[in-house]
């Protein structure tokens, strides 16, 4: 690790830990935007970012990109504690199999996708977020490398989520899952395509128990309130979003359903959705539309808004309380869907 990052991560560490009120005289004065006030935790670690200068992804060269986004889930992930680790071979994709200790022979198991825009993220910037998860549901998470963008444009992770989960379905046995107890899940870009292997597992009747949405990007070449208020300043940029869709769909229709969920065509015996969105999110407005087109659909539907919140929340686990917090919630109420189901 380099000499800047290691002491970047001890600062910002040490400032996440401090008590509420000295974290709001080192923030500034509260934010406060659409009815909504930002994490006290979540504005200072913003304000440090800004104070390091630490590039976004969309504003450095591609691969630089890749490396910057690892850095800084790596600052604020951590890597906590977990029964194992397994890397796999899912379908000609690399995989890691996350398991908590106890976990039962035959167990539930959920396919995570990471975010990333299609074009960033891979198996490492989503590894911590996918041992909290896994500890904290008791669930084994199994976490999905796809391909790439611009390298490989739609629909190819498309392709890859669908071809993995169908992998997925048929090895169950070897990856210690009930098949009535498998769901499917992703953060951003990941829950873009975890809507979709829902909507296909529907359609060609793979078991499917659960979809489980944070912040899910769901409508390509997004024209919503939340993009204009959240553009800017809360860490998922307009720029990052448009330079996802040069990178993944350039001449792909923005209704392709494929692309974006919320013009799909909703099958019968759509798994239950658990939903979560941030008050802060450029993406926030088309993830509750979805939640409501599913309901509307007659999937059975939680949807939840993590107020003070923003985009990237997911990879909050290692530092502050309010991400970590919101995470507890969802591996919580993950844990309870599959509680409700009987063990095959």
């Amino acid at each position: 690790m380099r000499w800047r990052t290691r002491w970047e991560k001890v600062g910002l560490v040490s400032a996440m830990a401090l008590p509420e009120r000295a974290q709001r005289a080192l923030a500034g004065r509260p934010v406060t935007r659409d009815g909504l006030t930002l994490a006290t935790d979540v504005q200072l670690m913003l304000r440090m970012q800004r104070l390091a200068r630490v590039p976004g992804a969309e504003t450095v060269p591609l691969a630089r990109g890749r490396v910057v986004l690892r850095e800084t889930t790596a600052l604020t992930a951590g890597r906590g504690p977990i029964g194992s680790v397994r890397e796999l071979d899912v379908a000609g994709l690399p995989a890691r199999l996350y398991s908590p200790t106890g976990a039962p022979a035959a167990g539930p198991l959920v396919v995570f996708f990471h975010g990333g825009g299609f074009f960033c993220g891979d198996l490492d910037t989503h590894d911590g977020p996918c041992r909290f998860l896994a500890r904290e549901a008791g669930v084994r998470v199994l976490s999905v490398g796809y391909r790439l963008a611009p390298e490989h444009p739609f629909p190819a992770a498309y392709d890859d989520a669908t071809a993995a989960y169908e992998w997925t379905v048929e090895h169950a046995a070897e990856l210690g899952a009930d098949p009535a107890r498998l769901g499917v899940g992703g953060d951003s870009a990941g829950g873009n395509l975890a809507a979709g292997v829902a909507i296909a597992a529907a359609r060609r009747g793979w078991p499917c128990a659960v979809q489980l949405l944070v912040y899910p990007a769901v409508q390509a070449r997004r024209q919503s309130r939340s993009a204009e208020l959240f553009g800017t300043g809360f860490y998922l940029t307009a720029e990052f979003m448009d330079q996802a869709d040069r990178y993944y769909s350039p001449d792909v229709a923005a209704d392709d359903p494929r692309l974006s969920p919320l013009h799909a065509e909703l099958p019968d015996g759509l798994a239950p959705a658990l939903v979560y969105t941030a008050g802060f999110d450029p993406l926030r407005d088309e993830g509750e539309a979805y939640a409501e087109r599913l309901r509307a659909a007659g999937v059975r539907v939680e949807l939840t808004r993590f107020a003070g919140q923003i985009h990237g929340f997911f990879n909050i686990v290692g530092v502050g309380r309010s991400s970590r917090q919101a995470n507890r919630q969802i591996a919580s109420e993950l844990a309870a869907r599959f509680s409700v189901l009987e063990v095959t």
